[in-house]
């Protein structure tokens, strides 16, 4: 730390260039976070999937029905312990940006399957009494300004029509990862007022005794329904979640791809930065060698020199990513979450420093190695 004056004021001798090599850092570490948090929020849902869930899909497209009948069926399959259906309802709040995920659900078992969902009781119980009733996802609430009580109107797209919802919960995730953005009402409702597709479901979410017994359950489910109408389609939910980020696209190899780029970039214009720097100050290396510097003392200083163009340019972008991410989705609702994990901003800073210490490695040495007197020579 006695050093760390001579530092700073070897860092702030070209106040330009010291101010343009860590907002380089700032603006990468920020592209770094924000890219980062977009691959949470696709990739998330994989990740906290239910070991023990299983879902259950007509076999020809995860658009085409089930019949509701097949619930029974299911719940007698040994090793399944709970069964419960959803049906996608497409529909929009106002005008068609305003995407919601808007499903119909079952009012008692979809709540004990997905228990990482919290409700308080008696908004639960209210919902259950209401046929129009519906629970919102608190970050939903929060954009539209809602509250328990409000009376909100979708206009259907697969099922026509204005329909009408009494917003009577509230549910919140136990995980930062939670997706609060759904929205749920009631099957009977919604099987009471179609023209269509009556007493069929969209999909089935089954839990099983132990997720060691997967792949037998999987088995006996589409056997069960094999050369039937509705033939099925039975997957574990982290599989299920895995396949539809799939059908967007790579997101991790254009993460990766970008990082690369990113941090190439750093390394190019920072060991860039301390190489004309430590050009700039042969003669005053000489100097500090013959008033007793060692070598290796020499060459710690032009590396903490080069870490402290990256570690504050990194605090800086990553905070301002920080600060981003707690306004939520920019999208307008087409990520589930944004949220940028502890373990993403440690590996922030983990690449701000493994780019400082590569940078800053080859100047350094250079520094170690300077003779005295052919350093003097130079001057």
């Amino acid at each position: 730390m006695k050093f760390f004056p001579l530092i700073v004021a070897n860092l702030f001798r070209k106040k330009t260039r010291t101010i343009l090599t860590i907002g380089s850092f700032v603006a990468a570490l920020f592209l770094f976070a924000l890219l980062a948090t977009i691959d949470t929020s696709f990739t998330g849902g994989v990740e906290i999937a239910g070991a023990d869930r299983l879902v259950v899909l007509n076999k020809t497209s995860i658009i085409q029905p089930l019949p509701y009948s097949y619930r029974d069926r299911i719940l007698q399959i040994p090793d399944v312990k709970e069964a419960t259906y959803a049906v996608w309802f497409g529909g929009y709040y106002q005008n068609e940006k305003n995407f919601i995920p808007v499903m119909a659900v079952d009012t008692d078992s979809y709540f004990k399957m997905y228990s990482e969902f919290k409700i308080q009781p008696e908004q639960r119980e209210a919902f259950v009494r209401d046929r129009e009733g519906c629970i919102v996802g608190r970050s939903t609430l929060k954009k539209y300004g809602w509250k328990i009580g409000d009376r909100v109107p979708f206009k259907g797209t697969i099922y026509p029509g204005t329909w009408e919802f009494n917003i009577r919960g509230i549910y919140d995730g136990t995980r930062a990862e939670d997706d609060q953005t759904q929205f749920w009402f009631q099957y009977k409702y919604l099987d009471e007022r179609r023209d269509f597709l009556k007493g069929m479901v969209g999909w089935y979410v089954v839990r099983i005794v132990s997720p060691d017994n997967a792949v037998d359950v999987v088995a006996a489910l589409d056997k069960l329904f094999v050369n039937s109408p509705y033939e099925t389609k039975t997957e574990t939910e982290k599989s299920f979640a895995a396949g539809f980020v799939k059908q967007i696209g790579n997101i991790r190899l254009i993460i990766m791809s970008i990082g690369s780029v990113v941090l190439f970039t750093l390394l190019l214009v920072t060991g860039s930065t301390m190489a004309m720097s430590v050009r700039e100050r042969t003669g005053e290396l000489a100097v500090l060698k013959t008033l007793g510097f060692t070598n290796v003392t020499v060459m710690l200083l032009v590396l903490a020199e080069s870490l402290l163009y990256a570690l504050p340019g990194a605090f800086i972008g990553l905070a301002l990513a920080k600060l981003f991410t707690m306004r939520g989705d920019p999208t307008g609702g087409l990520l589930p979450f944004f949220y940028l994990a502890p373990e993403r901003i440690v590996m922030g800073f983990g690449i701000a420093l493994v780019a400082g210490i590569v940078a800053g490695i080859v100047p350094a040495l250079l520094a170690m190695r300077l003779r005295i007197v052919e350093a003097l020579r130079r001057v």
